[in-house]
């Protein structure tokens, strides 16, 4: 298939897109034993925070409790038996990473609430029904579950997914794009026949008045 034929035009595969490293291994199951594993690790994480009544709050607190006066005994009783400190590494962030950060949070958040505005001030009607449908989607997922398993379950589809899309990609790049030329028909349809009519009467309404 062309690159025309891809999803988005793409003229990478899957894999290449991930960055072909070791993470694009383990998402697309070149490393099974790797992601059976995370997966099995993953799966018992969620059954202990199900079962013990954690939340991920408090076990996070409560293993930083634990690491933190295991580190503070070994550094005194160190000191007091002439012996050689925990060795931690230097906790410090360069000038350099922290400005790369903030440029990165800056190009983004200013590309959100540019959106954001566009979609408030009625400039982009595709955009509008395309955020208000990802704002239900995120509410009625939200409803249905918490946010650990929500977690469990999305990291279970990336995993799944995207291996079963490499392996039937034309197949489904084929449907898809129909389907989503089938959106775009009934779009400009709706456009034409609802919002064209919203116009006409607004512009009807401002002649009279």
């Amino acid at each position: 298939m062309g690159s025309s034929d891809r999803l988005f035009n793409r003229q990478r595969t899957v894999h290449q897109i991930l960055g072909g490293g070791f993470v694009a291994d383990v998402m697309m199951w070149r490393r099974k034993n790797m992601t059976v594993g995370i997966l099995v690790v993953t799966l018992a994480v969620w059954l202990v925070f199900e079962k013990s009544g954690y939340t991920l709050l408090s076990l996070v607190s409560s293993v930083l409790l634990l690491l933190l006066t295991i580190l503070f005994l070994w550094a005194k009783s160190a000191g007091i038996l002439n012996r050689p400190p925990p060795p931690l590494p230097d906790l410090y962030l360069s000038e350099e990473v922290v400005n790369d950060m903030a440029s990165f949070l800056q190009s983004h958040i200013n590309a959100l609430l540019s959106v954001s505005k566009n979609v408030a001030l009625g400039k982009d009607t595709a955009m509008f029904f395309k955020v208000a449908a990802s704002l239900w989607l995120i509410s009625f997922i939200g409803g249905l579950t918490d946010i650990l398993t929500l977690g469990y379950t999305s990291l279970v589809i990336a995993l799944t997914i995207l291996a079963l899309y490499e392996k039937y990609e034309d197949y489904i790049d084929r449907y898809v794009l129909m389907g989503c030329r089938k959106l775009q028909q009934l779009y400009v349809e709706f456009d034409v026949v609802c919002l064209g009519t919203v116009r006409k009467w607004i512009l009807e309404k401002k002649k009279l008045s």
